[in-house]
């Protein structure tokens, strides 16, 4: 599904983002990326949907080089990746209903001015999306009135209604309490299960990663010095994504291996 190959991205003279990064994600993982803030995790995920380019090396989606990829084909590839952002990106004043149905808006032609703009059979689905996260109840609320929590499902709703095959989040529970972030967490595991939906998500809490991921990439300085199934895994052996420096990324997997 997702497939970097000597990926480098240098941001001005000084400045990796990414540093030969090479990994796969298959289809139906929930892939984790831990580390320090600046490790390349963000970086990362917006190489996946074209949001950045490498320097060097090449990106793969779905089957098509993101590199090359441009107008028509890079926004159906676009079609076809969902994203949740740590800070939601609702727009607060609409209803809950309507700022799901906008993630269809890449299927749709012409501009939506309000929910009745949308097709009736758009907005019963995406009352199926938000029945699925727990918040059918809360269809004509506007958005701004619900916690971060339910924000959160709500994102994950209009990601859903997107038919998205791949979905990234960005740090997605980093704003939220310990319950509100085990609620958004499972329910990615759980689609992901039911869907074949492909997850790679970035966090800093290494126990939410150990109990919802598949498998963790860690990142230090722009470079994987990490990446098993995190059956087996144990938290000091992730925790050391955070201790060391980046020159001991070998020694870091072979202890971890």
């Amino acid at each position: 599904m997702v497939e970097f190959a000597g990926v480098t991205k240098q941001f001005g003279p000084d400045v990796l983002g990414l540093d030969d990064v090479s990994l796969t994600v298959h289809a139906g993982e929930v892939v984790v990326l831990l580390g320090l803030s600046g490790s390349g995790k963000s970086t990362l995920l917006r190489h996946v949907d074209g949001l950045h380019l490498p320097t060097s090396g090449s990106v793969r989606v779905l089957g098509l080089d993101v590199g090359s990829a441009r107008g028509g084909a890079l926004r159906g590839l676009r079609r076809r990746i969902g994203f949740v952002f740590q800070q939601f990106d609702l727009v607060g004043s609409r209803t809950v209903l309507e700022n799901v149905c906008t993630g269809a808006l890449g299927r749709l032609r012409g501009p939506r001015l309000g929910l009745p703009t949308y097709p009736r059979a758009l907005r019963r689905e995406a009352l199926e999306h938000l029945d699925r996260v727990g918040l059918a109840d809360r269809a004509f609320q506007r958005a701004d009135t619900l916690s971060g929590g339910q924000q959160q499902r709500v994102a994950v709703a209009r990601a859903l209604i997107q038919r998205a095959e791949v979905l990234l989040a960005d740090e997605p529970v980093a704003s939220l309490d310990p319950e509100s972030s085990e609620q958004v967490m499972t329910l990615l595991k759980t689609i992901s299960r039911e869907n074949s939906l492909t997850v790679v998500c970035s966090l800093h809490q290494v126990d939410l990663a150990l109990g919802w991921g598949d498998r963790i990439i860690g990142l230090r300085t722009g470079r994987t010095v990490l990446d098993l199934p995190t059956t087996g895994l144990d938290r000091d052996q992730v925790m050391a994504v955070y201790s060391r420096v980046g020159a001991d990324a070998s020694a870091l997997l072979a202890t971890a291996g």
